[in-house]
């Protein structure tokens, strides 16, 4: 299989879908050999689910059937890859290339496991969209790159996307979880990053790729992610460890989990007769992953070494499981057979074609030392050329570099070319102070020394034979080393790094419950605190006796970053990392759903307004008890009766579930939301008025806060004429008075449900708390205590 070209994505896509509106989608991933079946219901017309793991997956290459049986009212996969995917191949197959018994028996004959480890021996007939999807992408996959799938040699996971936290992509980019909104922060000359890039510190092509997976679709399994926290605190704890293994994981080379596909996958066809250009770009390949892969071996005992102490489960899984491991000394000491000890993994493109051509020990094959001397003689002839124009055309500063793509070519400083550059040199082209050229003579030597490497290459193919075969019987093993060595990089280069760069106790370990309350103390938002020194923390408390929290504040008091510093840190937290926050615990979250922003959207033909209700219609349709819905300014984009009609209606359907909503605006009306259900929270953004300017405190407090014209003062400060401000001055006073008195008449009514509410939210926190007898029994007493007295 050709490079994929580093941490660009590498995956083929098969999508189908029929009249249910059920769609079934395989996602093959070419670099490190491994399936991914998803199959399920679309909720929505505008096919959010199915974008959400279009966006996860990121494929080069997207699979679909001719456009014939769309449910009705949609569009059809077909379509939807034509409108949003237009920079993506698109490949039309045949619907009989779409086979799900056939999909099926290739699960059964490729898959390293069992297919009653996937669930899909019993239930196949269930699951028949992502088996035809499956079945074309194979064929396609083995068409198209030339190659036969090696039996039993392939990671297939089914619905694993489903286990995982599901973050839509308006979500993914309201959030800036993998790019931000503006790169450029106004006014200054720092760079905005999103989480990904904050996060971005693994030194791995797969560890980079895993995180990125990671934030996408965070974990919703406690026990996998206190599994993570644990490995943390050691690492955290043993500094020796941390730096350790810092250091041991710089030893594998960025591309071991590429090793994996040049083992999975075999030509069609192997013949010694004919020696084309591809044959010696896949022999290449493949010689330089069995030197990547002796690299890596050669790196185990350092890690053995470094693990042996190590307490925590994934750690000491690791020692056990890996560098215990007696088969990687075997397989070790099989490459040592036939690869040269003295051949390492190099970048350099020259230096990697010598040591891929002078891989095999001397004396194995003839042939191929016959094919070495021939590349030694044009090498040497190419450094002969080069030596004899330094000295013929006075140009000292001659340098030869090489490229894959040209070989050999002439670099010459311009400072030292008087007048032009003789005939003799072509192919000229002004590169900065240097000058880049050719010649005749180099460029026969360069066909000369190019075929001589390809001849070693091929050569050197035939001599491994045997060792790859080796190799396939126990793909399984060098499946679980990738894996390893990519989670290894995220929690030690990207998770421990981040916090070790902390000043002490900035990040701390988060808690979790099934059905607890979300509590964070004094959290920050994870990017904008690393730009702004003096960040102000801020506090959240959400529970099932007060699950809507409604925040209100001006307009730039910190509403918006304030949300998404919320879900910031509840995705830090189910990814595995410690969170920016003095204390946080919170309830495993399954979706977040965010409504934030205003735009027009012009390809859909949608108003601010209509890309609004939108995204709230596919809130509603998705939403679950246990999701996380963050909404901005709901309804502002139309009239103001209009707009406060449907934020209020959408609050109230939102509180009949047990979902946590946090819900910001500027509407002082909703504020009486808390006056009618008990389990409304209102929280608003501190900001202090002195001689008629606004002053930001960022500090989040309790109960609502009516601000004074704080519009009127923005707009004053903007510069519109002040008899148009006193006009308006006059007009809102009189509209405000009336609904003030109003707001502070139900406040009393309502104080008692109040406090019962608050007594029961209190209890509830109890329930879940892990203190012990003696101080719940405490607590209970003073909680007692304020409930007679009124201070609840």
């Amino acid at each position: 299989m050709e490079d994929d070209g580093g941490e660009r994505s590498s995956f083929v896509i098969g999508l189908i879908e029929n009249r249910a509106k059920e769609v079934g989608m395989a996602a093959f991933d070419l670099r490190s050999a491994s399936l991914h079946l998803s199959q399920y219901i679309e909720t929505s017309i505008s096919y959010q689910n199915t974008k959400t793991l279009l966006h996860f997956y990121d494929p080069v290459v997207i699979i679909v059937p001719p456009n014939k049986l769309a449910p009705e009212g949609m569009v059809g996969v077909s379509e939807l890859v034509d409108r949003f995917y237009a920079s993506v191949k698109k490949v039309v197959m045949a619907r009989g290339c779409f086979d799900d018994t056939k999909g099926a028996m290739l699960i059964k004959n490729l898959a390293a496991r069992e297919p009653s480890a996937l669930g899909l021996d019993t239930y196949y007939k269930q699951y028949y969209l992502c088996l035809a999807s499956a079945s074309a992408a194979i064929k396609w996959i083995e068409a198209e790159k030339g190659v036969i799938i090696t039996s039993h040699s392939l990671a297939v996971t089914f619905n694993g996307s489903f286990d995982h936290m599901n973050i839509d992509t308006t979500s993914v980019h309201n959030l800036e979880i993998v790019e931000p909104l503006h790169s450029a922060l106004w006014g200054t000359s720092s760079k905005k990053r999103s989480l990904f890039h904050m996060l971005k510190t693994t030194k791995t092509i797969g560890g980079t790729r895993l995180l990125r997976a990671n934030l996408l679709q965070p974990l919703k399994d406690i026990e996998t992610i206190n599994t993570r926290l644990d490995c943390l605190d050691e690492l955290m704890s043993n500094e020796q460890l941390f730096f350790g293994l810092s250091q041991v994981l710089r030893k594998f080379p960025k591309e071991t989990d590429r090793v994996l596909c040049h083992f999975c996958f075999k030509p069609k066809k192997i013949t010694n007769e004919v020696l084309g250009a591809d044959d010696a770009k896949k022999s290449q390949m493949l010689i330089s992953s069995i030197i990547l892969l002796k690299t890596a071996l050669d790196a185990l005992p350092l890690l053995s070494k470094v693990l042996k102490d190590a307490q925590c489960f994934i750690l000491a899984n690791v020692y056990k499981s890996v560098c215990e491991n007696e088969k990687y000394a075997d397989i070790r000491k099989r490459i040592g057979e036939v690869i040269d000890e003295n051949v390492l993994h190099a970048r350099v493109p020259f230096i990697a074609r010598t040591q891929q051509c002078f891989a095999v020990k001397a004396g194995i094959d003839g042939l191929l030392d016959i094919a070495r001397r021939s590349f030694c003689d044009t090498s040497e002839a190419i450094h002969n050329l080069a030596n004899k124009y330094r000295e013929e055309y006075k140009l000292p500063n001659l340098k030869l570099p090489f490229n894959n793509r040209r070989g050999f070519y002439f670099s010459i400083p311009r400072k030292d070319i008087q007048g032009k550059l003789p005939s003799k040199f072509i192919q000229v082209v002004k590169h900065g102070n240097n000058v880049h050229c050719s010649t005749l003579e180099l460029a026969s030597l360069n066909v000369r020394n190019k075929s001589a490497a390809g001849e070693c290459y091929v050569r050197t193919e035939v001599c491994l034979e045997a060792l790859v075969d080796a190799i396939r019987e126990d793909i399984l093993m060098f499946t679980l080393l990738a894996e390893v060595l990519c989670l290894l990089d995220m929690i030690v280069n990207s998770f421990a790094h981040t916090i070790s760069t902390k000043p002490v106790d900035r990040y701390t370990r988060p808690e979790f419950t099934d059905n607890g309350p979300l509590a964070i103390d004094a959290g920050r938002h994870p990017i904008l605190e690393s730009i702004h020194s003096d960040f102000v923390p801020n506090s959240i408390f959400i529970s099932e006796a007060s699950n809507m929290v409604i925040v209100m504040g001006p307009n730039m008091s910190g509403k918006s970053t304030y949300l998404q510093q919320v879900c910031l840190i509840i995705i830090l937290a189910q990814i595995g990392c410690y969170v920016p926050a003095h204390f946080a615990t919170i309830r495993v979250v399954d979706r977040i759903f965010t409504r934030m922003g205003t735009m027009d959207n012009l390809e859909s033909n949608s108003s601010t307004f209509m890309t609004e209700m939108k995204e709230t219609a596919f809130i509603m349709q998705n939403v679950s008890q246990r999701s996380l819905i963050v909404m901005d300014e709901l309804g502002r984009a139309t009239s103001s009766s209009d707009g406060l009609a449907i934020a209020w209606s959408c609050c109230e359907h939102l509180l009949s579930l047990n979902a946590y909503t946090i819900f910001a605006t500027h509407m002082e009306n909703l504020s009486k939301l808390a006056t009618i259900y008990p389990n409304v929270k209102i929280l608003h953004f501190y900001v202090d008025i002195r001689n008629s300017h606004l002053d930001f405190k960022f500090r989040l407090n309790d109960g609502p806060k009516h601000v004074a014209h704080y519009g009127l003062l923005l707009a004053e400060v903007a510069g519109l004429p002040s008899s148009v401000i006193e006009t308006a001055r006059s007009i809102t006073s009189r509209i405000t008075e009336k609904e003030v008195n109003e707001m502070e008449v139900n406040c009393l009514n309502h104080n008692q449900i109040m406090m019962a509410y608050h007594a029961a939210q209190r209890l509830i926190c109890l329930k879940y708390s892990n203190q012990k007898e003696d101080a719940i029994r405490q607590a209970l007493h003073l909680l007692k205590e304020s409930y007679i007295d009124g201070k609840l």
